[in-house]
């Protein structure tokens, strides 16, 4: 299993960690993720980091599918490959909830799973250079024809020759759209994986694969989850102290990331089992008391998501991540401590 870090999106203020980036590079880490909401860019931080560095790869876990036409993605992942050295870009496309994409970027919600289908044949064939691109999609067309269209467009070609070979991963939750991430894209990007669902998740991606007609197959198409690692002493009140400190990312995410009745993280929740702590989360974060619904995370739930506790305790937990399925793993936003170690128990 290959290592990557997970560097997410700024808050207030944009701060890269080039000396963790450049360490991890030494190390043998192979990826390093960037991500967006309504905030910073996934993009830019990448072409940054690609000229600091020379071999770690460049992805996005995810770039926003509304925030950029498929044309200016394929783009932008075109021009930092070139810049950086061909191959070491990875694009990880997501489509964000209703309340960003409409909120934020003044697009329509319509139907995510056409919208990613379109979204995905479009950039593959930008990168393909086959011919002029057109596409009659059911959620996005090229060239454009719809209202208030001059008709004047016309099928163009890149007139960059770039790498055709960029991999295009989807992030997505729900059942209908992992099958559909592994039916069009190269890979998986999964928010929530954890060894307790690798083999529902399997067998999603076996349906999906089995509807493709490219020859693609398991061992071709990528699989990448994140974890959290907290390193911690030896001791019960160090451990639950670590799970204590995963479960306001968590609240924010099952309670708040979206609306009421379309919450793609609260499903997860529910599908691993914890239905009703995620519905008392949910009910909790949307009243204003945020640290009651802190509290009502399962230490189980986060235990199962994470890698937490003393170096011992990582090894002996290592092995069913390492089982997973998933042929890369990503550590989301870790401090060096947890970067070196890491090293050690899985390199």
């Amino acid at each position: 299993m290959k290592l990557g870090i997970e560097l997410g999106y700024s808050g207030a203020r944009l701060k890269l960690p080039m000396e963790l980036i450049l360490r991890a590079e030494q190390l043998g880490y192979d990826s390093i993720w960037t991500a967006e909401t309504y905030g910073s860019d996934a993009i830019t931080p990448l072409a940054y980091i690609g000229a600091l560095t020379k071999r770690i790869r460049l992805a996005t876990g995810v770039v926003q599918l509304a925030a950029r036409t498929p044309a200016n993605l394929a783009m932008c992942a075109q021009t930092i490959d070139a810049m950086a050295g061909e191959g070491r870009v990875i694009v990880g496309i997501g489509m964000s909830g209703p309340q960003i994409v409409e909120g934020w970027y003044g697009q329509p919600w319509g139907k995510p799973n056409y919208r990613m289908r379109d979204y995905v044949a479009i950039v593959k064939k930008i990168l393909r250079r086959e011919g002029p691109v057109s596409h009659d999609g059911k959620e996005i067309s090229l060239p454009y024809k719809g209202e208030g269209s001059s008709g004047l467009g016309k099928p163009l070609k890149s007139i960059l020759h770039g790498n055709p070979n960029i991999p295009i991963y989807l992030g997505t939750s729900t059942p209908l759209n992992i099958r559909m991430a592994a039916e069009v894209a190269d890979g998986w990007l999964s928010m929530n994986w954890m060894p307790k669902t690798a083999q529902a998740n399997e067998k999603l991606i076996a349906e999906g694969l089995a509807k493709r007609t490219d020859g693609v197959t398991r061992k071709r198409f990528g699989v990448h989850g994140m974890v959290s690692v907290h390193i911690t002493k030896d001791t019960p009140a160090d451990i639950k102290a670590a799970i204590d400190a995963e479960k306001p990312g968590i609240a924010l995410y099952v309670g708040g990331m979206g609306a009421k009745d379309k919450n793609f993280h609260k499903d997860v929740m529910t599908d691993c089992g914890y239905g009703d702590a995620a519905l008392r989360i949910q009910e909790l974060y949307l009243a204003g008391r945020k640290d009651e619904a802190n509290a009502a995370v399962p230490d189980e739930y986060v235990d199962e998501l994470a890698l937490i506790g003393p170096e011992a305790r990582m090894r002996s937990r290592w092995k069913p991540w390492a089982d997973s399925g998933a042929d890369s793993l990503c550590l989301k936003w870790p401090g060096p401590d947890a970067v070196e170690m890491m090293a050690r128990i899985a390199l």
